[in-house]
């Protein structure tokens, strides 16, 4: 996905990665606002199918976060075959890692170690560091009546 490339690469000339830095980057880049604005700052953006999202934690953590491929529930509220629809993000998030892994990113990515926590988190899941910061591509599903989803997000991590 060509549009959440050309984000990381804005985001990650942005130092300290803020609430309000990413917003303007999202906006720069023609994103279109979700009308999701928290503490006065949009956090929701969409791009050729697309969701964009912003966060804030304690401690200063910000992570900005793309859905690129997401497979909603059926009629029923869940999955007819879950294993099928998690090797369809499995699948998805492999044709992915390609265009990270081969982008002008390149350069600034450092494979990083999963945590216990990454592997409870996501079905699947690629960890890297990117000048400081965490870059994480996995399939994930937060419940079983929730899409199945791949998600790329960059993470500020609290200062120390």
């Amino acid at each position: 996905m060509a549009a959440v490339i050309a984000m990381l690469e804005e985001l990650r000339g942005i130092a300290p990665l803020t609430a309000d830095g990413a917003a303007a980057r999202f906006s720069a880049q023609a994103w279109t606002p979700g009308g999701k604005p928290r503490d006065g700052v949009e956090t929701s953006w969409d791009k050729d199918g697309v969701g964009g999202w912003i966060q804030t934690f304690g401690g200063g953590v910000v992570c900005v976060s793309f859905a690129v491929w997401i497979r909603d529930v059926d009629e029923s509220g869940y999955f007819d075959d879950m294993d099928a629809v998690y090797e369809q993000g499995e699948q998805a998030l492999a044709d992915f890692l390609p265009e990270i892994e081969e982008s002008s990113l390149v350069g600034h990515l450092v494979e990083a170690e999963q945590t216990a926590a990454d592997r409870d988190e996501f079905i699947a899941v690629k960890k890297w560091t990117l000048d400081g910061r965490i870059l994480t591509a996995g399939v994930i599903q937060h419940d079983t009546d929730l899409p199945v989803m791949v998600v790329v997000a960059l993470e500020e991590p609290a200062s120390a």
